[in-house]
């Protein structure tokens, strides 16, 4: 009798042991379940109206495009291939904005204006709707800014060309946003690059940037792109001649306003 009460006691002791030992697993599995589904909903964070985080964009990247004149047939096709591209670079949580460049200065008309929500492909199903996400993407983010892709190079002749004016709008309305301070900025500007208002004007001075810094557009123009990377999709007009020193005087000019250069690209179409 006494052997089979320890046989018993033996038993239970086991099973308790066991049975502790699966509540603590089951505990731990809980508490790595929670840390990661809380991690992958990290990765989605809420999103506002525009598609942007509730914490502020990861980066921004603003488009000037010039319309102040019609482009070739071939450049368009160019300048669509750009665009494209310039869409697909934005990360996650990543601003774009889309401006046209107006015949006025400073008077920007703004197209387009919101950040990459994600498109779904690494979203969780634990944590997310990965139908609704690229809902939300194709419509708030890809279609209207493939919309504005096909309507490139169908401007009307201008009377003036203010680019610096435009970048410098963009700089101070959009750039200088608390939210994005410290976040990656860049700007990209599609034009034929003739700077032309009665301040100063390529058609008249040339390429001369000693000319420029002598002319009221210096200060006038002056644009703080301080931690701004500036690229350039240049094209030429029909109704112009190429100009091979303009790289140069951007150049110049971004570096006497604290930008970074990181290009200039020629586009397809008239030599």
């Amino acid at each position: 009798m006494a052997r089979r009460r320890r046989k018993k006691q033996t038993d239970v002791s086991f099973g308790g042991l066991m049975g502790a030992v699966l509540l603590v697993l089951i505990m731990i599995g809980a508490v790595v379940g929670y840390f990661y589904l809380r991690d992958r909903s990290e990765q989605f964070p809420p999103l506002n109206a525009e598609y942007c985080p509730t914490t502020g964009p990861t980066s921004i990247t603003a488009v000037l495009l010039d319309t102040t004149d019609p482009i070739a047939d071939i450049t368009k096709v160019d300048l669509k291939r750009q665009f494209q591209k310039t869409i697909t670079d934005v990360e996650r949580g990543g601003l774009i904005e889309v401006y046209a460049l107006t015949d006025r200065e400073g008077a920007l008309t703004r197209t387009y204006r919101g950040c990459n929500p994600g498109d779904g492909a690494d979203a969780d199903e634990l944590v997310s709707n990965r139908k609704r996400i690229q809902m939300r993407w194709e419509e708030g983010f890809n279609k209207p800014l493939q919309n504005i892709g096909e309507l490139l190079g169908e401007g009307s002749e201008g009377k003036q060309s203010p680019i610096m004016a435009g970048i410098q709008r963009i700089v101070v309305e959009s750039f200088s946003d608390a939210k994005l301070e410290d976040k990656p900025k860049t700007l990209i500007v599609a034009s034929d690059m003739v700077e032309h208002t009665a301040a100063f004007s390529i058609y008249k001075s040339g390429t001369d940037y000693a000319a420029f810094e002598k002319s009221s557009a210096s200060d006038k123009f002056r644009s703080p792109l301080d931690g701004v990377g500036v690229k350039v999709f240049a094209f030429q007009r029909e109704n112009t001649k190429p100009l091979n020193e303009l790289p140069d005087f951007w150049l110049k000019w971004v570096a006497a306003n604290g930008g970074e250069w990181i290009g200039y690209e020629r586009l397809a179409g008239v030599e």
